[in-house]
């Protein structure tokens, strides 16, 4: 027997249903409204991960606004729903969206917004919980190569006669190694091969790096996402989550297994 929700699908996209057979009533939800077969299996999912690939135009954002209203009809908490996706303004418009099709103020309290803005809110309410202070500070990409080549520099190392690495090229080796989790020969030989030369420098430097960021009470956007993963697991219930292209293996790790 196939299950209500493929039975409430094959009824509502088939040319004669058996209730306009007998002109009987049928009350499909808003939120379903407009959605094609495959959006509304979406939508209609049960427990546990699923993964959509869907190409661009394809209505990923209202599929998702969607499933965010029917997790809250079906009873979830609101403040245990996370929306996660590349941009704020992508996650307050399919908050928006869903709070349109839902009775009452509900949809206001599902979390929505970007995987470093996300993971920088939970950090400022539980990092005690990881051993951060509240008014921890969050560096971004420039200020990341302008540690590093201060730090370069403090080492001697930009003085060498072979000529290192610049403070860019270090930061995305050290980015590379941290999303990747990948050993630093590796990060090394598959993506930057011509500064394989200075491991045992690049190693110092990335271990001065870290301690110099605990000294000063600052964490940058890989910290961000590694904290999180930590803080994710006993936080929420059911995510919500955009495309998974360009995401970084940290992005993926965190999220894997709480989809729902």
């Amino acid at each position: 027997m196939w299950p209500p929700n493929r039975i409430a699908s094959e009824r509502r996209h088939s040319g004669t249903s058996i209730e306009q057979m007998f002109d009987a009533d049928v009350a499909v939800p808003a939120y379903l409204e407009g959605l094609n077969p495959d959006q509304e299996r979406a939508v209609l999912h049960g427990e546990g991960p699923l993964l959509v690939i869907a190409g661009a135009g394809s209505g990923k954002t209202k599929t998702l606004a969607s499933r965010v209203a029917h997790l809250i009809e079906s009873g979830v908490e609101p403040d245990r729903i996370l929306l996660l996706t590349f941009t704020r303004r992508a996650a307050d418009e399919m908050v928006r969206r869903a709070a349109s099709t839902v009775e009452g103020p509900s949809a206001s309290a599902v979390w929505g917004g970007t995987f470093h803005a996300t993971s920088n809110r939970l950090l400022r309410r539980y990092g005690r919980a990881v051993g951060l202070e509240e008014s921890f500070t969050v560096i971004d990409r420039g200020d990341t190569e302008s540690m590093f080549g201060i730090l370069r520099t403090e080492h001697g190392f930009a003085s060498t006669k072979r000529r290192f690495p610049r403070k860019g090229t270090i930061a995305s080796i050290y980015s590379r190694v941290v999303n990747a989790r990948s050993p630093l020969q590796q990060a090394l030989d598959e993506r930057f091969p011509w500064c394989s030369e200075h491991r045992d420098e690049l190693a110092v430097l990335f271990s001065a790096y870290m301690e110099r960021k605990r000294e000063h009470n600052v964490l940058d956007y890989d910290d961000l996402l590694h904290y999180w993963k930590a803080l994710l697991a006993v936080s929420y219930t059911h995510l919500t989550l955009p495309t998974i292209q360009h995401w970084c293996s940290s992005r993926w790790s965190a999220c894997h297994g709480k989809g729902g």
